[in-house]
């Protein structure tokens, strides 16, 4: 979710994912894939770059959670491994 600014200054959130087309037209227009309409102060360049921001916490933290949880199994994995081996019987 990005935060945006309706043009009568109330707050809004918009899911980045249903954005279908971003209008400079001389107002900031965004229409999302449902064929609303929403009007809001920011440009285009603005909302780009806010959705980048986003996106980018969000594949950031994948990525670490990610590579905490495969090294964490890994480790884990060997360790049963070992445990269960039958040479050690």
């Amino acid at each position: 979710m990005i935060p945006l600014t309706r043009l009568n200054g109330h707050p809004l959130a918009i899911n980045s994912d249903l954005i279908k087309l971003i209008e400079n037209a001389p107002d900031t227009v965004i229409t999302l894939i449902s064929g609303e309409k929403i009007v809001v102060r920011e440009t285009g360049e603005q909302i780009l770059e806010r959705i980048v921001a986003f996106r980018r916490r969000v594949l950031g933290g994948l990525e670490m959670n990610f590579s905490g949880w495969t090294s964490l199994n890994v480790e884990q994995a060997e360790d049963k491994d070992k445990a269960s081996s039958p040479e050690d019987e």
